[in-house]
């Protein structure tokens, strides 16, 4: 029989994100834990996108006014207290009873937003009210074109303001630790979102179904499709390549830099190592994000800097729900931007518009 799960934690006393996370896997199962912690084969992309926050330098100004920072800046249109959002991710019931509506609310509560993962545990119209209008919905195209299009519609009619479609997992990443500790869904927990099983798929795994939706014959194309069945702005998560990036806003789509958190190929770059290129081939033609390896305020310097747009947190927020449901996403994020407020200061720069790549010290 395994141990029971510690308590909730005194959230006051987690200081960081890093905290928070000891915190957040204490209070999951194994399997859950290994779900949302791992990565693709020995993790080397796991590991290097933290490395390569690690690495970059900053270089500050000194003798600045910064009796005054404002952290605020627009993405899409819609104003954000800070450059953060939630990335999507998958089945946060799993997590804390909260599950997707706590992590919507606490990013509406802090002037952030939510990216739905197709593979909630909630439904589309659920967390689109608990995030008060602070949604985007990230979409996997399947093989039954129709079911996709019934997401995209529910979406839209729900009041999400962008699609977010995955672009990086035709197939799904080999993550081994799924292979000794395989993710089945309690009774209590159920994927609104996600398309009906077909007879004979009743003994795959929640993963291995979603897998068996997937369209590996998903090209460029298929944007035409997607741009005939919604207006909504379309984000292409999970690109790597800067000239996969200037196709995107070609296509009039938004880039969001991402490994899928060192999931699916390993020793993939990491999105801060192709920011720089990646911005200066998209111009000012679409907008630019990431993901993966976020922990620190000067991680959000470093990523603006070098000319991302803004920055999404997955396992991040995931671990904050862990540790304390909406509360606990509340605390993450409050953190967050407690750090960046003081490093744009000891930066001297007081303004979001005025981090620019004259801040990174090169060698």
């Amino acid at each position: 029989m395994s141990s029971p799960l510690p308590g909730p934690p005194d959230l006051n006393a987690l200081l960081n994100l890093a905290e928070i996370e000891a915190a957040g896997r204490a209070r999951m199962t194994l399997e859950a834990m290994t779900y949302y912690a791992g990565g693709a084969n020995d993790e080397h992309t796991l590991r290097a996108n933290r490395e390569s926050f690690a690495r970059l330098k900053l270089l500050p100004r000194v003798l600045v006014d910064v009796s005054e920072i404002d952290t605020r800046a627009a993405v899409l249109g819609q104003m954000l207290s800070f450059p953060v959002g939630i990335a999507p991710s998958a089945m946060h019931g799993l997590a804390h009873p909260d599950a997707e509506l706590g992590t919507a609310r606490a990013a509406a509560q802090a002037g952030s937003l939510m990216t739905l993962s197709t593979m909630s545990t909630s439904t589309i119209e659920d967390v689109a009210q608990a995030a008060a209008g602070r949604l985007w919905f990230q979409l996997y195209l399947y093989r039954d074109r129709e079911v996709s299009r019934e997401v995209v519609r529910r979406a839209a009619a729900a009041g999400a303001r962008a699609l977010v479609l995955t672009v990086d997992a035709p197939q799904l990443g080999r993550r081994e630790g799924l292979k000794r500790h395989p993710l089945y869904l309690p009774d209590t927990l159920t994927l609104p979102n996600v398309g009906p099983r077909r007879p004979g798929t009743e003994h795959l795994t929640p993963i291995d179904h979603f897998n068996s939706l997937l369209d590996p014959s998903l090209s460029w194309q298929d944007l035409d499709w997607l741009r005939g069945v919604t207006d909504l702005p379309i984000v292409l998560k999970g690109i790597h390549s800067p000239a996969d990036a200037e196709r995107a806003a070609e296509r009039g789509c938004h880039v969001w830099l991402s490994n899928h958190g060192g999931r699916q190929l390993d020793t993939a770059v990491t999105p801060l190592d192709v920011l720089p290129e990646t911005r200066r081939r998209v111009g000012d033609r679409a907008e630019v994000y990431l993901d993966g390896g976020v922990t620190r305020g000067t991680d959000l310097v470093k990523a603006l800097a070098l000319g991302a747009d803004a920055v999404f947190l997955g396992r991040a927020a995931l671990w904050g729900l862990a540790a304390g449901g909406q509360a606990g996403v509340e605390h993450t994020l409050a953190l967050l931007h407690d750090e960046f407020r003081l490093a744009m200061a000891l930066c001297g720069v007081t303004r979001v518009t005025d981090l620019t790549p004259d801040l990174i010290w090169r060698e």
